[in-house]
């Protein structure tokens, strides 16, 4: 079976050319569902229905509902590709429905609390500085924390207001920056980041403390750290920041077919998402100044 499992991610990666964030969680789906057989029991790949809704079943006990989705997307594939390789001769993927998780509006940040997250980083020092051009990019940009990690300094075209953004399945694209986001960014280039060199130089935009790579993870508990310091009682995530990017154009009458190329969204629906968004935000604003609201 992990070989089977091995065979497929590189299919994934070679054929398909899925993001490596993908190909990890659809990795991990897999090989829980090979422990699970092995604690059956089970040494061959099960073709039964009956086999796999029982592992579902158990999976439903823990996981919440996008992770079931995308468990259930990972299974379906995975035989798939199986059934070509003639590995089964019955795909009982075929008898299980998708799911359909519920439409969850993602957290959005106010603008008021932008204001006060972009003003939080103590810019007179170089991580302080770092982290400020970090969330006016993000913000400017609506570009995921991945693409941000791994920016390099040859996507840089601030003298176009331009950055090349490589995303996911490696497709790239031209995104607009602000003048503000480009003068903090410009700001961390010139002051901050060749403070943070080491001897070597990893070419990214943003390093951390060692001059090395910043991460995801890194990302992720810097704004942690801000939003509590902050008292900003809402379940904040670099991706907040793409979220209310998104949900801001929109709002202030940007086309939804601009905001889906700018986000690198496939798939239109997905950027519809912040169509609902804004419209309940139209709602709330509504019932907050309307005297008989």
């Amino acid at each position: 079976m992990d070989d089977l499992i091995t065979d497929f991610l590189h299919y994934l990666a070679v054929e398909r050319g899925l993001a490596d964030n993908t190909r990890i969680s659809y990795g991990n789906d897999l090989h829980r569902y090979a422990t699970w057989l092995t604690q059956q029991h089970i040494t061959t790949v099960p073709e039964e229905r009956t086999t796999v809704v029982a592992f579902l079943t158990s999976e439903a006990e823990t996981l919440a509902a996008t992770s079931m989705a995308r468990e259930q997307s990972a299974l379906r594939k995975f035989y798939r590709f199986l059934g070509r390789q003639g590995v089964v001769t019955n795909d009982p993927m075929d008898l299980i429905d998708a799911p359909k998780p519920g439409r969850h509006l993602p957290t959005v940040l106010s603008m008021a609390e932008i204001d006060q997250l972009m003003a939080a980083p103590d810019v007179d020092k170089p991580l302080g500085l770092r982290d400020r051009a970090i969330f006016e990019v993000m913000y400017a940009t609506g570009m995921r924390v991945s693409e941000v990690v791994n920016l390099s300094m040859n996507q840089l075209h601030l003298d176009m207001h331009l950055i090349q953004v490589i995303g996911k399945g490696d497709k790239e694209r031209l995104v607009p920056i602000s003048e503000q986001a480009a003068t903090w960014l410009r700001r961390y280039l010139e002051d901050s980041r060749p403070q943070l060199l080491r001897r070597t130089d990893p070419h990214v935009v943003f390093l951390n403390f060692h001059g090395r790579q910043l991460t995801r993870q890194g990302i992720w508990k810097n704004l942690k750290a801000y939003i509590v310091d902050l008292g900003i009682d809402k379940d904040v995530t670099p991706h907040t920041l793409r979220h209310s990017f998104a949900t801001n154009l929109l709002a202030n009458g940007a086309d939804l077919r601009v905001v889906q190329e700018i986000l690198g969204h496939a798939d239109i629906s997905t950027t519809q998402l912040y169509t609902h968004l804004s419209n309940g935000r139209l709602a709330e604003v509504y019932h907050a100044t309307h005297p008989r609201g």
